[in-house]
């Protein structure tokens, strides 16, 4: 009896390389029967843990730290710009003893007389309590926009910084020129003034500012000027060269 013979394209279990032995001659060792012939698995998509792998969470840390130092840090042009807006608020600030001594000086006088109980108004129906406000009010408007054209011409490529610059040194301007020409003017102490001046005798009431809202008048001249001034005779931005639309090809 003779034994089956094996048909020629079935293999042993001998006859194919085990994990770690290399294949045999008649087996290409780029083909190998085993999916990953060095005994590992491959991931192409994995991380290599070089630090210089896109992937990796060290560059990732390095590149976000990197652009965190960037945008955290101002650049010259910022700080420059800011300086520049420091010094206007200040400048702006200290010209408002000038509109202190002005509004010291034009405004007009509230006289006043006693009786020697009380003390009254001269003239009942005179504004010029109201008329103090608006010398104050149309000083501010002037100071503004004087402060306004001065920077514009000063700093002609200044950008948004300068205008908050003008912003804040008016409003001190303003505080500073209120309390000035309150102080430097005739005394609030009505009573004790009234003494001193005797029973009868016409005197200056103190100098009052009313209306509060006088005090955004600097502030908001200077905005209004700057913004019209820049919007007139700033610099323009360069306007983007037209392309050509392409042509279709002729067939």
């Amino acid at each position: 009896m003779t034994a089956p013979l094996t048909p020629h394209d079935q293999h042993s279990p001998h006859d194919e390389p085990g994990e770690g032995r290399p294949p045999s001659h008649g087996q290409p060792s780029g083909d190998s029967g085993a999916p990953y012939p060095s005994g590992y698995p491959e991931h192409p998509g994995h991380a290599s843990g070089h630090p210089e792998y896109p992937g990796h969470p060290g560059h990732a840390e390095l590149s976000e730290h990197s652009e965190h130092s960037e945008h955290s840090e101002p650049g010259p042009e910022l700080r420059a710009e800011l300086v520049r807006a420091s010094l206007v608020a200040i400048a702006v600030a200290v010209s408002g003893v000038l509109l202190g001594l002005l509004w010291l000086w034009l405004a007009p006088k509230v006289p006043l007389v006693s009786d020697g109980s009380a003390v009254y108004l001269k003239n009942s129906e005179g504004e010029d309590a109201v008329g103090a406000d608006g010398v104050f009010t149309l000083l501010g408007l002037a100071f503004g926009a004087v402060s306004a054209i001065v920077v514009f011409l000063l700093f002609r490529h200044g950008g948004i910084a300068l205008v908050v610059g003008l912003a804040i040194g008016g409003v001190l301007a303003s505080v500073i020129a209120w309390r000035l020409g309150v102080w430097l003017g005739p005394t609030s102490d009505v009573v004790a003034h009234a003494k001193a001046a005797g029973k009868g005798v016409t005197f200056d009431g103190p100098l009052k500012l009313g209306a509060k809202g006088a005090l955004l008048a600097w502030s908001v001249a200077a905005m209004v000027i700057h913004l019209v001034l820049t919007g007139l005779f700033g610099p323009r931005d360069p306007e983007p060269a037209l392309t050509p639309a392409p042509q279709p090809e002729a067939r």
